[in-house]
């Protein structure tokens, strides 16, 4: 069955003789959505410069500061928030094939093709590596100056960032079937998750979900939690109180308005489903950054 991939980040490249890009990226509010969840096949590395950020990788929820590398491999489901009011990050983003030789060689059989096939991962969040932040700097140096031979250079610290990555954060995956059987489930549900992102101020049941997918409620919840490693219910009012956190620092709105503009039509559970994923009640949250 050929399931659509709304959530499949289309990769075009400036240049598609040299299918390598980096994308400058800031935000100026604390709580905005920096993206929101999606994956594609190249890989991306998110490097920061200033400012904090969660950024979530399958999953998992990292807190990063200036100077971390989030590696994001292909096929990995991610989503990231602002956590301050002036972020800076670069986007690398890669297609690995470029790294390619036009014969088969060492490189190309020991670690650029099993990359490529998500058979050698790496870890995905890296703090306080100077090596890999030097190499990093000198990545976005050669983008901004753009000297003649800068993509010779760009390939050549391409290399060296992976060679790193091999000798320090290879992710411990043994299991290629249960990492293959993961991947077919992400494209499965990723027309299930955005859904949710477009709809979470409407009523969303298990059932109506389970039935996009074409799955009985229950083998639906298993998967769905396989994938998110979080219940419906659970993932539905983290999308929504990221929605409500945002709109309590960033607009006027009343404690009500902003419920109603979540999805929560009852008040009080909005106000105790807030607190419980932030510590703090929602008319504290305006409090916090006064």
């Amino acid at each position: 069955m050929n399931w659509p991939v709304d959530l499949q980040e289309p990769m075009s490249m400036p240049d598609p003789y040299f299918p390598i890009k980096l994308n400058f990226c800031k935000s100026y509010e604390y709580g905005q959505v920096m993206f929101p969840h999606h994956w594609h096949r190249h890989m991306e590395f998110l490097y920061f410069e200033s400012g904090e950020a969660i950024i979530e990788c399958n999953a998992e929820p990292v807190h990063v500061r200036a100077g971390d590398l989030i590696v994001l491999n292909s096929n990995d489901l991610h989503q990231g928030t602002s956590l301050s009011n002036h972020l800076i990050y670069y986007a690398l983003i890669a297609d690995l094939n470029s790294l390619q030789s036009p014969s088969q060689d060492a490189v190309e059989t020991r670690f650029i093709t099993p990359m490529t096939q998500s058979r050698l991962l790496f870890q995905s969040h890296i703090s306080g590596d100077q090596r890999l932040q030097r190499c990093m700097s000198e990545i976005v140096e050669e983008f901004r100056s753009r000297e003649i031979g800068h993509e010779l250079s760009v390939k050549s610290y391409m290399y060296q960032l992976l060679s790193l990555l091999v000798r320090g954060y290879v992710a411990n995956v043994s299991d290629w079937k249960h990492t293959e059987h993961r991947m077919k489930n992400l494209e499965r549900f990723t027309p299930i998750l955005q859904y949710i992102e477009e709809h979470y101020a409407e009523e969303i049941t298990i059932d109506r979900l389970a039935g996009l997918a074409g799955l009985s409620r229950f083998h639906f919840s298993r998967l769905f939690h396989e994938l998110t490693n979080r219940t419906v219910t659970e993932y539905i009012n983290r999308v929504r109180i990221n929605r409500a956190e945002y709109l309590l620092l960033n607009t006027s709105m009343t404690v009500s308005e902003v419920a109603m503009a979540a999805g929560y039509n009852d008040i009080s559970y909005f106000s105790r489903t807030f607190k419980k994923y932030r510590n703090f009640a929602p008319s504290e949250t305006r409090m916090l950054l006064s």
